[in-house]
């Protein structure tokens, strides 16, 4: 059946990568229930000729990583890594979201316990997201990418996101402190200010301003994000990779914010002076998400309070707006 539909497909002009990826969801009900017992498979890994393809499997949930699915992106990772056959890896999330970051009812369990247990994991509490990955993946973004999502995100060397997607650290107002590289990358990436803008207020960073400031590296429609960020992965495996590998690398320990020993010990600073104040607020904060009487969906509430402008000035704005 996928075959007929691609054919028909390539019939009326779609895009080859629609094509190439409409087949997948033929088999992604069979591969991600659980068999005898094992816990169900939420990250899976598919190959496209040399590409590998990691998407998470957490749709219902919005792709938030728990326990499970931390612990099989990393393994996913690490087996990429260690796949001498390819040699860029693309990271997206299936379902709609790329990721909401860490699963909110482990969390309130953690919360609740007291526990840091899940900021302390050696590699990253998402995923292996405390060290430098030793191949380029490109991350695609479509609908919420937020809170330790952007973190995950961060972690890849290119992000394609779609014009409809949304970034931003909504975790600002649970009270829960970044924990995955966040605060090293993030910076690196978009400025010391613009940094600080995103983390503090917790606010929404829609596909133009992201592209701006430097976030992301290609806004495209939306549906596209896989497509687009496989053949741009494409795109960099088809140079001879031992020099680009060379200058990556060389990249990566000569940045000031990617220095290797600097970076690992400002990841490990994200975690290292987190206190009991902070586990008291993420109770409150899960508490108070989870009872909000607010309808619709509640990452309307991270929404920035607009300024209430006079009717004259309104009237201005539109006459700038026609000029422009």
């Amino acid at each position: 059946m996928s075959r007929f539909v691609c054919k028909l497909l390539r019939s009326v002009n779609q895009t080859n990568s629609a094509c190439r990826y409409f087949s997948l969801s033929s088999i992604r009900n069979a591969e991600s229930g659980s068999q005898d017992g094992a816990p169900p498979r939420t990250v899976l890994v598919e190959k496209d000729s040399h590409i590998t393809l990691i998407g998470l499997n957490r749709e219902q949930q919005r792709n938030s990583i728990d326990d499970n699915t931390a612990e099989q992106l990393t393994q996913a990772i690490s087996q990429f890594e260690e796949d001498d056959s390819s040699p860029v890896g693309v990271l997206y999330g299936i379902g709609g979201s790329f990721s909401a970051g860490f699963d909110l009812e482990e969390l309130e369990a953690e919360a609740q316990r007291g526990s840091l247990n899940f900021l302390l994991r050696h590699e990253g509490s998402i995923g292996p997201t405390r060290r430098h990955l030793r191949k380029p993946i490109v991350c695609g973004i479509s609908g919420f990418c937020v809170a330790g999502g952007v973190e995950l995100a961060l972690m890849c060397d290119l992000r394609v996101m779609e014009d409809t997607a949304v970034m931003g650290f909504f975790n600002r107002r649970l009270g829960v402190p970044l924990s995955d590289g966040g605060t090293v990358r993030l910076a690196a990436a978009v400025g010391y200010s613009n940094a600080l803008d995103i983390i503090e207020t917790g606010r929404r960073v829609y596909a133009g301003e992201a592209r701006r400031m430097g976030l992301v590296n290609r806004v495209v429609a939306t549906g596209t994000a896989l497509g687009q960020a496989v053949n741009l992965a494409f795109s960099i495996a088809k140079f001879p990779m031992a020099s680009l590998m060379h200058d990556r690398n060389a990249l990566l320990e000569n940045a000031n914010a990617y220095n290797k020993d600097g970076f690992h010990v400002a990841s490990y600073n994200e975690i290292i002076n987190v206190t009991s104040d902070m586990i008291t607020d993420m109770q409150e904060g899960v508490k108070r998400f989870k009872n909000s009487e607010v309808k619709g969906p509640k990452t309307d509430s991270w929404h920035i309070k607009e300024k209430t402008i006079p009717e004259w000035e309104k009237a201005e704005i539109e006459i700038e707006k026609q000029k422009t």
